[in-house]
């Protein structure tokens, strides 16, 4: 899923006029104009006219820059139940935007374009985080989008509570067992604050669970040769990462007495110092600051524990623009222009950096929360310096972040009825955390054939 306090750049800084609902394709590419036409998706159905009319000053300044093309801005949301039906009728955009979720098994289905070639040309190819480029990439390790606006989940911690339980905040857990010990000594030396908590409710409880188990080397579904997806809940994995919290909850009493959270209701009380620690998206302080008048001064996050399993990495979330399987030469080199222009060159620009830093401190909203970086880290590293004398989080407290989340695989979430999978997982955490004879294995197996009942049924 998204995080869900992530502000999109898509909605705060638009582009492109917008026209009919109705994303169909330039088919042919061109006219007697002798232009190169797209018609792109950037903003969702239902976006504000400020954002409308940010989109339409962008698409000018674009078709400035490039007077060969003619670009078509439309209101569009890809969903994975119409896209076969859109693709085999002409009518999707020629740019249109996918989750991690969904762009590699695209790509490996043949229904997206590559863009290798013109990728390449972009000013940024080799500056890419690999790990997140990879859910671009197709099995054949060609490219089939650019991505935008990705999260990685981490561990959120209270620096002052930390300091109270005798902890030092500036070497925060970095294993399982490290958060468990920790969590056991605050509950213990911090009277009503849960040392460690994670969501429970509004798909949240599967979203976190999925993390863990990532985390541990295991999946939630698996893709066979053939393309099957088989739902893998029921794993050691799972399991494992069910009986840390077992652990905790029921054998140190370091959770706290509340056991059903969903994301605001998490954060308000992480932001009212009755949770010291627990996982969330690592840009989520920015949310904390707005929503919850958390002083910033005290957060502190850092990467959450992988384990040494070939397999074990980070889930992460965010977005991929991606072009029409069906568009020609003239037509891709055209949309890759514009996604570089749209999405990429903000991260890399000094002057729209700087604009954007100083329009957040105006705000009062996060300057420098941390995300997962786009790009290699002397290119984050230099858009850091950019924006440093806007900076309003205390970088320091960031640094367990940003200098571990290089090093951390990237993993997509499950790719198939996602929220449905987390929706089921959810009770499975609640039952292990409210009654501390839940049989795991056999809610897990009930989790795997009711979402493997809708997976199949998708296919028939």
């Amino acid at each position: 899923m998204k995080s869900p306090g992530k502000v999109l750049l898509a909605g705060a800084v638009a582009v492109a006029t917008v026209g009919a609902l109705a994303g169909c394709s330039s088919a042919g590419g061109g006219t007697s104009d002798g232009k190169v036409h797209i018609v792109v998706a950037p903003v969702l159905p239902g976006a504000t006219a400020d954002a409308l009319k940010a989109l339409a000053d962008r698409v000018k300044e674009f078709e400035k820059a490039n007077p060969d093309i003619d670009v078509k801005a439309i209101e569009y949301q890809w969903t994975g139940t119409t896209f076969a039906a859109e693709l085999a009728g002409g009518t999707l955009p020629d740019v249109f935007n996918v989750p991690f979720t969904d762009s590699k098994t695209l790509a490996n289905n043949g229904q997206l374009a590559d863009i290798t070639a013109d990728f390449k040309k972009t000013s940024t190819a080799d500056k890419w985080n690999k790990n997140v480029l990879d859910v671009a990439t197709g099995d054949d390790g060609k490219i089939y989008g650019i991505p935008w606006g990705p999260y990685a989940m981490a561990l959120s911690y209270n620096r002052e509570i930390f300091t109270k339980a005798g902890l030092d905040p500036d070497k925060p857990p970095t294993t399982l067992d490290e958060i468990k010990a920790a969590a056991k000594t605050i509950s213990e030396k911090v009277p009503g604050v849960a040392g460690y908590m994670q969501m429970t409710q509004g798909n949240t409880g599967g979203w976190e669970l999925t993390t863990l188990t990532q985390s541990l080397g295991g999946r939630m579904e698996e893709v066979g040769s053939d393309g099957k997806v088989t739902v893998t809940t029921d794993n050691d994995q799972t399991k494992a990462g069910l009986e840390w919290l077992k652990s905790m909850r029921w054998g140190d009493d370091s959770m706290g007495k509340n056991f059903l959270f969903d994301w605001s209701g998490i954060n308000e009380a992480f932001a009212a110092g009755k949770i010291a620690m627990y996982m969330s998206g690592s840009d989520v302080v920015g949310s904390l600051m707005q929503a919850n008048g958390f002083d910033q001064t005290k957060y502190g996050v850092t990467t959450f524990p992988l384990a040494d399993d070939a397999k074990a990495g980070i889930l992460s979330g965010g977005n991929v623009d991606v072009v029409n399987v069906k568009d020609t030469a003239a037509q891709k080199a055209a949309a890759v222009k514009w996604i570089d222009f749209y999405r990429t060159q903000p991260n890399v620009d000094k002057a729209a950096a700087i604009k954007n830093a100083e329009t957040l401190k105006a705000g009062n909203q996060a300057v420098n929360a941390p995300t997962l970086p786009l790009f290699d880290k002397a290119t984050w590293e230099q858009n850091q310096a950019w924006i440093k004398p806007y900076d309003n989080i205390p970088v320091e407290n960031l640094k367990p972040f940003t200098d571990g989340i290089f090093d951390q695989t990237i993993v997509p979430e499950p790719s198939r009825h996602t929220q449905d999978l987390y929706g089921a997982l959810d009770a499975v955490v609640q039952a292990v955390l409210t009654d501390k004879n839940a049989d795991v294995d056999s809610l897990l197996k009930g989790v795997d054939e009711k979402i493997q009942a809708l997976i199949d049924a998708d296919a028939k």
